[in-house]
């Protein structure tokens, strides 16, 4: 089994892991993804990602090794007032995976999807691909400007979700226009009550920017539009909730 230690935080294998972990973008520069902890690195290891690297504290090695990691996994071990400066959860678990960043995978033209168009909030895209994982929308396609999504903190949100998706960055309209599902947008103001309408399986979700809402060339595009019934008065609710919603209404049935 392959150890090292490492004791300064002027080690220069300490600095780009505190990058990969704290930066939004530093995924994409490193080729490698940062999950912290013992929820998101047993959903990887249960859809086979298999770590390029397992990181730990001192006080984190003994829960670690309960992942039961092939030896042949390279360790690190970081003192403990290292950790205090990576981690960024709230009670550190100790250790975490580093993954290889996937290549992005081809469009699947006939796959219900979700389509982020430009939203901005991490939390929010998080929230979403759990959704979409849990209602049986396998393939997300981000447009240029939407959060990272294979940032930290777009990983904490998903909890585990993006190991079972397939995630395409960076989409342009045209991948938008490609798919050959029905395109749903949703709309505060205008199109079908999703209550009295659900739309069909598969289809394509266009969950749009928290302020602006979908874009208008997006919604030129979509087949239909709904909205949701608020009966409390609300002028709209948060991308998050609606895209739930939304799912789940129109997920297949068991």
């Amino acid at each position: 089994m392959s150890l090292l230690e490492i004791r300064s935080r002027e080690n220069p294998q300490f600095k780009e892991l505190r990058r990969l972990a704290q930066e939004n973008g530093a995924y994409r520069r490193q080729g490698r993804i940062w999950i912290e902890g013992e929820h998101l690195c047993r959903a990887a290891l249960a859809r086979g990602w298999q770590p390029a690297q397992l990181v730990m504290s001192e006080q984190g090695e003994a829960p670690a090794a309960a992942l039961g990691l092939d030896a042949a996994v390279p360790r690190l071990l970081l003192a403990d007032a290292l950790w205090g400066q990576l981690s960024a959860l709230g009670s550190p678990a100790g250790f975490a995976c580093v993954l290889a960043l996937p290549a992005t995978p081809a469009l699947d033209t006939q796959a219900a999807t979700v389509v982020l168009d430009r939203l901005q909030d991490a939390g929010n895209v998080g929230s979403i691909l759990r959704s979409a994982g849990a209602f049986g929308f396998g393939q997300v396609l981000a447009v240029a400007g939407t959060a990272a999504l294979w940032s930290p903190k777009v990983l904490r949100a998903a909890m585990g979700a993006h190991f079972g998706l397939r995630l395409i960055e960076a989409a342009t309209e045209e991948d938008v226009a490609a798919l050959r599902v029905p395109l749903v947008a949703t709309s505060s103001h205008q199109g079908q009550w999703l209550h009295a309408a659900p739309p069909p399986y598969p289809c394509a979700w266009l969950m749009g920017h928290e302020g602006q809402g979908v874009s208008p060339a997006l919604q030129a595009r979509a087949n239909l539009h709904i909205r949701i019934a608020q009966p409390g008065g609300e002028e709209s609710l948060n991308v998050a909730a609606a895209a739930a919603i939304c799912l789940h209404a129109s997920a297949p049935r068991p």
